[in-house]
């Protein structure tokens, strides 16, 4: 392995892609033994998109960086899975909103669980102390801008 000061520039991205896939990979192993074998790693992100207000097909499509005809095949395969439920908007008729299911729900709660479990291993692994500071520089390189869903469209892939 080489040292820190002689690794290329292009390093720090795949190590990067490379913890974010083991984590991701570990979160889904463990979903699939929990009730979530068909969930995905795009899934998270509609889901999260999603939110627990709901939103509308054009506002998702928004979020995830896709077209409306690609959020809106993206809400019928999840709603298909039972991961998400649409419904017309009590306060415009006109207007379909796209929910979480109770399954969603579960999914992302369970996700969240698991995510904790899988971070307290990590720190177990390299110390309590160093994942933080881990934590504290990934975001500061990333700003404080919050997260962002549109990863399928960024990576040039549709979430469904």
């Amino acid at each position: 392995m080489l040292s820190n000061s002689s690794r290329p520039g292009h390093a720090l991205p795949l190590l990067l892609l490379r913890a974010f896939q083991e984590l991701i990979d570990e979160l889904h192993t463990e979903l699939a033994h929990t009730g979530h074998p068909d969930a995905r790693p795009m899934h998270g992100f509609v889901l999260q998109a999603v939110g627990p207000e709901g939103t509308t097909a054009v506002e998702l499509a928004r979020a995830l960086g896709v077209t409306k005809q690609a959020a809106g095949r993206t809400v019928a395969g999840l709603e298909e899975q039972g991961y998400l439920v649409r419904a017309t908007d009590p306060a415009d008729s006109r207007r379909k909103v796209v929910r979480l299911s109770t399954r969603g729900q579960d999914l992302l709660e369970r996700s969240a669980a698991v995510l904790d479990d899988l971070r307290r291993r990590r720190a177990d692994t390299v110390g309590a102390d160093r994942l933080a500071a881990l934590e504290d520089t990934l975001a500061a390189l990333g700003g404080d801008s919050g997260p962002r869903w549109d990863a399928p469209a960024w990576f040039g892939t549709r979430p469904d």
